[in-house]
């Protein structure tokens, strides 16, 4: 775990060159006692980094897509941060049962983005699962600040917002209306939080002005 806590602290660091002044908001509603599974829209491949560094000292897991451990080097460092390989085309039973069991029985919490892809709106299922079968909560959470390369190094300054924790209800089956519930509420939380930074913000998926 100190390797962790190094290259935390060296996230910590670039952060700043690239992004300025990081605000945290709300975290004490982030359970000191227990593990949990934080929630939040994927808007950059680097939001990963900065909710880890938000809610230090908590330390945590993500699912990182398979090709990212091709290369030893990046492999080895990802791992380290506490990255476990996904096969988007062919989903194994691992993809549960890995953080389900470290949320259970180890020290470290889950990071996880319900809509699977920056690219997508809709949220899916995967956490609600993983919470409930390891008997955990869900913490939402959003980030607003550069969300493209070109956008970096411009001093604009980050903040990451933290919800009030979602209990899953362990008696509660998994069926289509029990899930619409809970995503229902995990996406009204994420429009609450970005509201409360900045009322005006609006994410626009930059792929999307692309294709424009």
């Amino acid at each position: 775990m100190k390797f962790y806590d190094f290259l935390r602290s060296i996230a910590v660091s670039i952060i700043w060159v690239v992004t300025g002044r990081i605000k945290y908001m709300h975290r004490s509603r982030l359970p000191q006692e227990d593990n949990y599974v934080l929630v939040g829209p994927h808007r950059t491949w680097w939001d990963p980094v900065w909710y880890a560094v938000a809610a230090y000292p908590k330390h945590f897991i993500f699912m990182a897509k398979i090709e990212l451990f091709k290369f030893k080097p990046l492999a080895w460092l990802i791992k380290s941060a506490g990255a476990f390989p996904v096969d988007r085309e062919n989903v194994g039973p691992s993809v549960i049962k890995i953080p389900v069991r470290e949320l259970k029985e180890g020290n470290r919490s889950l990071i996880m983005f319900p809509s699977g892809s920056r690219h997508s709106d809709d949220l899916k299922s995967g956490s609600i699962l993983i919470a409930r079968m390891a008997g955990k909560t869900i913490v939402p959470a959003v980030y607003q600040g550069p969300v493209k390369f070109s956008q970096l190094f411009k001093r604009n300054n980050t903040t990451v917002n933290f919800g009030t924790p979602i209990i899953i209800n362990r008696k509660d089956r998994l069926n289509k209306e029990n899930i619409t519930k809970y995503t229902e509420q995990m996406q009204r939380a994420f429009e609450e939080l970005d509201a409360e930074i900045d009322p005006t913000w609006q994410y626009i998926d930059p792929k999307r002005l692309e294709k424009k």
